[in-house]
């Protein structure tokens, strides 16, 4: 366990979770938590011992969003476009690093995703949570847009009317709501979420890291490309897949019946 000022980290094997660590703000996002889970990205995307990345919650909620007050105390109290610059500075950050990782990320969702806790919870590869869990883009309530990537995987992941209804109203979403609609990938029992979850990740941590992470990059790149573009790509990296010494490890355990070892290399 390693803590931070605002994240608790944990390596569990091959997994490392980030925990958000203020559970009187309910892990509301400040600029100090959003650099240090920036870095958690960022280190365990490239630490080899690290196979899967999480994110969750400590106390009763996940995340309920952005600080108020802390995105309005930059150094210079007289710099205008306050709340431009906490976006460019420190969400698109790491929206880009999360999408860019080489590992997968999973947010394991223990409670309330409001606002731009609810979108760092969609943004990563996929989210689990528990029944009583909710998400709102509650944005609107305070006379702001969606960010966080929001209005890039909003529209993409719910289709236009969806997305519109949710942007505007502002509702709380169940996340049994949530699953019907394709937004999150599985609902658990609160008192067997994180047994569950964990089956999940370690399943993860143990597949071919390099194949995960070859087709999280071309999913990414397929919503700007054509079918033909799409297809070629789908060559590139198939190729770059079969040159790693996960898939020989794979043919060569399908060939003797066995269990493969994958090395996530």
């Amino acid at each position: 366990m390693y803590k931070q000022l605002e994240i608790e980290t944990h390596l569990e094997g091959k997994l490392q979770i980030a925990y958000l660590n203020d559970e009187k703000t309910y892990n509301s996002l400040n600029k100090t938590l959003l650099s240090e889970l920036r870095t958690f990205i960022h280190d365990g995307s490239r630490d080899e011992k690290v196979r899967c990345l999480a994110i969750s919650g400590r106390g009763k909620a996940f995340c309920s969003g952005q600080n108020l007050k802390d995105a309005m105390s930059f150094s210079d109290p007289d710099e205008d476009r306050v709340i431009q610059r906490m976006v460019i500075d420190f969400y698109n950050p790491l929206v880009k690093e999360i999408a860019n990782a080489r590992k997968p990320v999973i947010s394991l969702v223990n409670g309330p995703a409001v606002g731009a806790g609810a979108m760092l919870a969609l943004i990563c590869d996929f989210t689990l949570a528990t029944e009583t869990s909710y998400f709102s883009q509650a944005f609107v309530n305070i006379g702001l847009i969606p960010d966080t990537g929001g209005t890039y995987w909003l529209p993409k992941l719910l289709g236009r009317q969806q997305a519109n209804y949710l942007a505007f109203t502002g509702k709380k979403l169940s996340a049994t709501e949530a699953k019907s609609l394709g937004l999150i990938a599985d609902v658990f029992a609160d008192e067997t979420f994180m047994d569950n979850a964990m089956e999940v990740l370690i399943q993860i941590s143990n597949l071919p890291t390099k194949a995960i992470s070859l087709t999280k990059k071309a999913f990414n790149e397929s919503y700007d490309n054509s079918l033909n573009k799409q297809l070629d790509i789908e060559g590139i990296l198939q190729q770059e897949a079969a040159e790693s010494e996960d898939f020989m490890e794979g043919v060569s355990a399908f060939l003797e019946k066995r269990k493969p070892e994958y090395k996530g290399k």
